[in-house]
Formats: C-alpha cells, sequence, structure tokens
C-alpha cells in the first residue's frame, strides 16, 4: 500500500499583510514537511496575488472602482492592527529585512516553487471585478467546490 501524503489547506480571506504572511509561512512550512498544500484565495484574500502593475483588461465602472480601491499586491497590503496610514507596514518590513525574514513576495516564490497550489475564487473574481490577466502567472482558477475536494482529503485546514 502506497502512502498518502499528508495533506494542508488554507482559505486566505483577509488581506492584510501580517495574515497574509502568516499564511504563507505556514503553507511552505507544510510544504517542506512534503504535505500537499492548497491555498484557496477569496474575497480580500485575492489582493495578495494581484500583479503590481497596471494590466489593462475591459471592466465596469463599478469593476474598475473596486480595483482602485483595492490594494494591487503583495507589496500594498496593510497591517490588521497598527497600520498607522502605511507606517506600520513599512516598520514591519524592516523589522522582517534586520531579522533575514523573507518578504511576503518571496514567500510567494518560495511556495510556488514547492509546489503549492495556488487557487483563486473564481466567484469572488466575479464580485470583484478581477480577471485572471490581472493574477501573478501560476494561478489555478476553481470555486468553492474544488477547495472542498481538497479540505475533505486534508487532515489541517486554516482560515486565515
Amino acid at each position: 500500500m502506497e502512502n498518502q501524503k499528508e495533506k494542508t489547506t488554507i482559505v486566505l480571506f483577509s488581506g492584510d499583510l501580517d495574515k497574509a504572511i502568516a499564511a504563507f509561512i505556514i503553507a511552505n512550512g507544510a510544504a517542506a514537511y512534503d504535505h500537499d498544500v492548497t491555498i484557496f484565495f477569496t474575497f480580500w484574500g485575492l489582493n495578495t496575488m494581484r500583479k503590481d502593475e497596471i494590466v489593462k483588461v475591459n471592466k465596469g465602472f463599478l469593476e474598475k472602482a473596486f480595483g482602485w480601491m483595492m490594494p494591487r499586491g503583495a507589496k500594498k497590503l496593510g497591517l490588521s492592527k497598527m497600520n498607522m496610514m502605511g507606517m506600520g507596514p513599512e516598520m514591519i518590513k524592516h523589522v522582517m529585512k534586520k531579522h533575514n525574514a523573507l518578504t511576503l513576495p518571496q514567500l510567494i516564490e518560495l511556495a510556488q516553487e514547492q509546489g503549492v497550489k495556488l487557487v483563486a475564487c473564481t466567484m469572488t473574481m466575479d464580485l470583484l471585478g478581477l480577471k485572471q490577466e490581472e493574477l501573478l502567472d501560476g494561478m489555478e482558477y476553481a470555486g468553492v467546490a474544488a477547495y472542498l475536494g481538497d479540505a475533505t482529503q486534508a487532515k489541517v485546514n486554516l482560515f486565515i
């Protein structure tokens, strides 16, 4: 009988820098322990995976407004506490650099290298007016049923 790999799933609902960093540290740790890992990005968590640059796509007014209001990518996320009009994230990034911790973009890259499955919620993309071209390369696109398929097989399921 072949050994099945342990499975870990994470729903990243939050668009906060500190929570996204935690999700990716856990995902990378689980992948390093040879788990099959899925991160399912929904609602504000999708902003973590937006490309930094503006991508020209055809959108209606409301979709454009959401795009303007939401942070564009991992480098632009705020903190859940002590955001202080953007100073908080800069302070955290400084402390992380001082302690040689990986940045969120580096953690995302490491997750991709380790084969972490990065899944964007298609229903949320429709609601927020996000297009596939606006998200990082290497993403998968699925609905909640696909996430539940992974989650029912997993021993560890986290909602962040």
